[in-house]
């Protein structure tokens, strides 16, 4: 004999789909960013100075904004005022990132002439470095970079300008 279902049999039913959706809609949460993101914030300045010999000297521009120089260079107080290259990351909690750099590069000048500037240290330390971002997704770890200028005695006047590069690792 065949069985119709019942008035009683329908809500088992409907308790069962229910907790069947129940359980569909409760997944695992969403897993957090696996993806560093990078952007630059800020761009390296030295600031501006004049030689006062024919000499050359340096110019050190720290991780903090803080300058100093060696030889026949003055530091002037006149915009534009010196300033590090910051960088902020985003990536998730519990993640390190290592900061690598090549230390070398040259910058050209408007009227002729190259300085060397020799990058670093970060504010997290010198290139090869690991170091571990904020902590959560929302927050933005900042990286502040200095370095050295090196300027020839025989230096044209005029504006100097490069690019380096920097590569950010996540572990």
């Amino acid at each position: 004999m065949k069985k119709v279902f019942s008035i009683s049999g329908l809500p088992k039913l409907l308790v069962l789909a229910a907790i069947f959706c129940a359980s569909v809609t409760s997944a695992q949460p969403v897993l957090p960013q696996r993806s560093i993101s990078v952007a630059a914030t800020q761009s390296m300045h030295f600031g501006s100075f004049c030689l006062t010999g024919t000499g050359g000297g340096t110019i050190v521009l720290g991780f903090d904004g803080s300058r100093s120089s060696t030889g026949a260079i003055y530091l002037s107080a006149l915009a534009p005022n010196a300033q590090p290259a910051i960088f902020d990351i985003k990536l998730c909690q519990g993640r390190n990132v290592a900061i690598t750099y090549t230390p070398t590069t040259t910058l050209t000048g408007s009227n002729g002439g190259t300085f060397t500037l020799d990058l670093g240290p970060t504010e997290r330390g010198v290139s090869g470095t690991w170091f571990p971002v904020n902590t959560d997704c929302s927050f933005i770890t900042t990286v502040r970079v200095g370095g050295t200028l090196h300027v020839p005695g025989n230096s044209p006047a005029g504006i100097y300008d490069g690019y380096f590069s920097l590569t950010f690792a996540q572990e």
